[in-house]
C-alpha cells in the first residue's frame, strides 16, 4: 500500500512538471508598440538629443537672480502668466535699505538748504542790523567828538577849568568811538558782501556728494523689487514668501543647489530646440546654408520639421540628467539651435527632451 502511494505521488509530480514545462515554454504573443520608434528620415542624418527652450535671439531662457539679499515678502508673478517689461514680479524685504535711503535723502536736503542759504546771503534783516550798528557807532563818535571839542575850548580859555585827566579821557573816548565805527563799518561791508565764494563751493560739493549717495541708495532700494526684464511668459517661480534669497539665487532642498528665482521666456508662438551634436560627429555637419532637421516627440509618433537658427560655436561638456552632482562628464557636444512654430496641437514646453535628426537639403 505504501509503495502505491509513493508511485501515485511520483506520477503526479511528473505530470505537474510536464505541464509547467509546457506552459513556460510557450512564447507569449508580442504586444504592439505604443508608438513607432523614430526612424532616420535622412540618408546620412546625424542623431542627437535636443532640449526645447524659449526662442531667444541669443542665449537661452531668461534666468532672473536678485542683486540683493533678504527674505521674500511678496510674489506677484504666476507661472504661465504673460508679463510686460518693467512689471514687478516679486519683492524682497527692503526695510533696512529704505531707512538708509531716507536718512541720506534728509542729509542731502539739509545740505541743499544750507547751500541755498549761502547763495541768498546777505539776509535783509541781518544787513539792516549791521547798518543800524554803523549808524549807532557814528552817533557815538559824534557825541564823543562834541564832548572833546567843548572841553578843549574850555581848556583853551581857562586851563584851570578842565583838568588834564578829563581832557585825556575825552580824547581817548573819541579815539575809541572812531575805532568802533571803523569796526562796524567793516562788519557791515562783510555782511553786505554775502557768503564767501569758497564756502559756497564747499557746500555745493557736499550737497552734490550727499545727493549722489542718496541716488545710489535709491537705486539699490529699487533692486529689492524684481521686475520683468522683457516682455514674455513666466515659466517657473522657484521661491516663495519667506524664503531667504541671495545673488546666488534660491536654495533648492531637492537638488541641494541654488536656482534662479524666476525663469522667463519670450513669446511662445515659436520655440527653439537646442540640439547637442557629439564632438565625433561635428565633421559631418553640412554647411549652415544647407542644414535641415526634424524633431521627434518621445512617446508619440509626432515629428516636426525644424528651421536652422544658428550654431553656438563653443563645444561644451554633454548635459547629464542623473542629478549626480559629483558626476564627471568626458563627452563634449556642439549646441546647434533650431526653431519651430508652436502650434496649439503640439502641447510642447521648454525643458522637454526630444530626438533630433540633422540632415542636408
Amino acid at each position: 500500500m505504501r509503495n502505491r502511494i509513493l508511485f501515485f505521488v511520483s506520477g503526479a509530480g511528473l505530470v505537474l512538471a510536464l505541464v509547467s514545462a509546457y506552459i513556460f515554454a510557450r512564447q507569449p504573443k508580442p504586444q504592439p508598440p505604443l508608438f513607432n520608434p523614430a526612424a532616420n528620415p535622412y540618408a546620412n542624418g546625424i542623431y542627437c538629443e535636443g532640449l526645447i527652450e524659449s526662442d531667444q535671439p541669443q542665449g537661452e531662457n531668461i534666468n532672473i537672480y536678485p542683486e540683493v539679499t533678504g527674505p521674500i515678502t511678496q510674489v506677484m508673478a504666476g507661472e504661465g502668466r504673460k508679463v510686460r517689461r518693467g512689471e514687478p514680479l516679486l519683492t524682497i524685504d527692503d526695510s533696512v535699505q529704505r531707512a538708509i535711503a531716507g536718512q541720506q535723502r534728509s542729509q542731502a536736503d539739509a545740505a541743499r538748504a544750507m547751500f541755498e542759504e549761502l547763495k541768498a546771503q546777505p539776509r535783509p534783516e541781518t544787513l539792516a542790523v549791521a547798518l543800524a550798528q554803523v549808524q549807532n557807532a557814528q552817533a557815538t563818535l559824534k557825541n564823543a567828538a562834541d564832548a572833546l571839542t567843548k572841553q578843549q575850548r574850555s581848556y583853551d580859555l581857562e586851563p584851570r577849568s578842565v583838568s588834564l585827566d578829563a581832557l585825556d579821557n575825552a580824547r581817548n573816548a573819541e579815539k575809541v568811538a572812531a575805532t568802533n565805527l571803523e569796526v562796524v563799518q567793516r562788519q557791515y561791508e562783510l555782511t553786505r558782501a554775502g557768503a564767501w565764494v569758497y564756502d559756497i563751493q564747499n557746500q555745493q560739493r557736499q550737497y552734490t556728494a550727499l545727493s549722489k549717495a542718496y541716488a545710489a541708495s535709491a537705486a539699490l532700494l529699487a533692486k529689492y523689487t524684481i521686475r520683468a526684464p522683457a516682455d514674455g511668459v513666466v515659466l517657473a517661480v522657484q521661491t516663495g514668501v519667506g524664503s531667504y534669497v541671495s545673488p546666488q539665487g534660491a536654495y533648492d532642498s531637492y537638488t541641494q543647489g541654488y536656482d534662479p528665482l524666476i525663469v522667463m521666456a519670450t513669446s511662445q508662438s515659436h520655440l527653439a530646440v537646442r540640439a547637442y551634436i557629439d564632438e565625433i560627429l561635428i565633421h559631418r555637419l553640412p554647411d549652415t546654408g544647407r542644414i535641415k532637421a526634424e524633431m521627434f516627440i518621445r512617446g508619440t509618433d509626432t515629428h516636426v520639421p525644424l528651421t536652422f537658427a544658428r550654431i553656438q560655436p563653443y563645444v561644451t561638456p554633454k548635459i547629464e540628467l542623473s542629478d549626480e552632482r559629483q558626476e564627471r562628464v568626458d563627452v563634449r557636444v556642439l549646441p546647434v539651435i533650431f526653431r519651430f512654430e508652436n502650434s496649439s496641437g503640439l502641447n510642447l514646453y521648454p525643458g522637454q527632451l526630444v530626438d533630433v535628426y540633422v540632415g542636408e537639403q
